[in-house]
């Protein structure tokens, strides 16, 4: 039987409560059947994410090295396999094995260097994201959720948000994510979009330089993924001295190397802020719960969405 990592006990329960707790109680054995099921045996330290824990295997007889990952049973993670079918290897981690009812997954393994590693150099890591955003747009399963199908909601929660929280965003900046909303909301294509590419979901591999992980599997615009990334880059940009310089070269380096439209890509930016702006005021960060230091995120995503409005 596997340890469950002592990280992912903390969060899980405290993010789902009494239905995580009993998760985790069944996780061991969950995982033993798993390796059973799909003749494996643990090759090294077990590891965890946000949502799901991550048993590194060897597959006899092979001696194939691959990884066991299992989530915790929720909506956002029901269509993460049918991502990687897709793409078959295509800037992703190879898909070996699915066990859906288990939310269970056994993959290719990669190195556990993320792309943070880059951390001190904003435009290439932006710069490899973006070329693979570009390589994970294939067509999307016909089965996959369509983020158009969000559109009204985001108007919705919006609207509700500025005028149940107490903020600062200018009229103008409120009315252009609405916009946006409904402009290219609407209208999306149907192209797989990973969902959540931002620098630690991007792994060092073998059989390529660098290969996505933990996709959510949407069907939409890439350049949605644009707004993901660039929150995901807001700690060194709090760093800057001038965050719309910054920021719009970021956008820039993205956009050429996606070979997306740059607009598009600044508009999607520019919603993902907004909405990261009235997020934080309603349930703040993981880095950040309360206190001075979420003030201080806080009163920069403001910034953020400011600078990303024309």
């Amino acid at each position: 039987m596997i340890g469950v990592p002592e990280g992912l006990v903390r969060d899980t329960v405290g993010r789902e409560g009494d239905r995580g707790a009993a998760w985790i109680a069944e996780l061991p054995s969950i995982v033993a059947g798993l390796l059973e099921s799909w003749g494996c045996e643990p090759d090294g330290e077990v590891t965890h994410g946000g949502v799901g824990v991550v048993v590194p295997v060897r597959e006899r007889p092979s001696g194939r090295r691959s990884v066991v990952k299992v989530s915790f049973p929720h909506p956002g993670n029901v269509h993460e396999p049918d991502a990687f079918e897709a793409w078959r290897g295509r800037g992703a981690v190879l898909l070996h094995g699915r066990d859906d009812a288990r939310f269970a997954l056994l993959l290719e393994r990669a190195h556990m260097t993320t792309l943070a590693a880059l951390e001190s150099d904003d435009e290439r890591v932006v710069a490899i994201a973006g070329r693979l955003n570009h390589r994970l747009a294939v067509p999307a399963p016909a089965a996959l959720p369509r983020l158009r199908d969000r559109a009204g909601t985001w108007e919705t929660e919006l609207r509700r948000d500025a005028a149940e929280l107490a903020h600062g965003l200018p009229p103008r900046v409120l009315d252009a994510a609405v916009a946006t909303t409904r402009e290219l909301g609407r209208a999306q294509p149907d192209t797989l979009v990973h969902g959540d590419l931002h620098a630690r979901n991007i792994l060092r591999g073998d059989r390529e330089p660098w290969l996505a992980v933990d996709p959510k599997g949407w069907a939409g615009d890439p350049a949605y993924d644009a707004g993901t990334l660039l929150k995901s880059r807001a700690l060194s940009l709090m760093r800057t001295g001038d965050l719309r310089r910054a920021t719009h070269r970021l956008l820039d380096v993205f956009a050429e190397a996606a070979e997306l439209d740059r607009e598009r890509v600044r508009r999607w930016a520019q919603l993902h802020a907004v909405q990261a702006a009235f997020w934080a005021r309603r349930h703040g960060f993981r880095i950040a719960r309360d206190g001075p230091h979420l003030t201080h995120i806080t009163r920069f995503t403001d910034e953020l969405a400011t600078s990303l409005t024309n």
